[in-house]
């Protein structure tokens, strides 16, 4: 059950090299020449705050114990919802996010094996709301592309960060584990694949419709 505000709130996701940052912020101008009376609010997760970006670089880099890592990750979520993301929502706001909390089940839970049973546990805390919703996105855009595809294209890219680093076995886990949430929560997602073009991609999300 989500909760419902004046806003917006479109989440991107998938797995490493599977493309979502090459169409994101196209896809936020789309939307700002679409709603010119909606601003649109880009952010980022971990991240999207001061303090989330100091967790950033801690998550993204230092060796940590997995536990720890998901409490990092939910302790910036926190933070990213109650400075960026409820205002925003709240003032009638378009807030598009790269990555929320299907990517701590996919990369946590799938990837890295912590209990999904925890991470339930986690996301009731940190997103849920007084009336016993909870804050998900309104539509999840989800790029998914088998982790060999995904690898090669991360070897052409910047410098790893840990994630990147880990191997096929991981990301191929991360990924079913976030075709299992698109499966359980269909009306919520938007499912791209990603094996085809940069081109045809991107005609696929011009061409979606969602209510504001």
């Amino acid at each position: 059950m989500t909760t419902q505000y004046p806003g917006y709130f479109i989440s991107f996701e998938g797995i490493d090299g599977a493309g979502k940052s090459t169409h994101i912020d196209s896809f936020a101008m789309l939307l700002r020449d679409r709603y010119p009376d909606r601003e649109v609010v880009m952010t980022r997760e971990p991240g999207g705050t001061q303090l989330g970006e100091q967790l950033r670089a801690l998550l993204l880099d230092a060796p940590m114990n997995l536990e720890t890592e998901a409490l990092l990750m939910f302790a910036a979520r926190r933070e990213h919802i109650a400075q960026v993301i409820e205002p925003a929502l709240s003032a009638g706001k378009i807030v598009i996010s790269d990555r929320f909390t299907d990517a701590s089940f996919a990369y946590q839970g799938g990837g890295r094996g912590l209990s999904l049973e925890k991470l339930n546990d986690l996301e009731r805390w940190v997103q849920g709301r007084s009336d016993g919703s909870l804050l998900q996105p309104n539509l999840t855009i989800l790029f998914d592309l088998p982790g060999s595809v995904a690898e090669s294209r991360r070897s052409k890219v910047r410098a790893p960060d840990k994630f990147e680093k880990m191997d096929l076995d991981f990301f191929e886990q991360v990924r079913q584990e976030y075709l299992r949430r698109a499966k359980a929560d269909p009306s919520r997602f938007y499912l791209v694949d990603a094996t085809r073009t940069p081109e045809v991609i991107w005609n696929d999300l011009e061409a979606l419709e969602f209510k504001l």
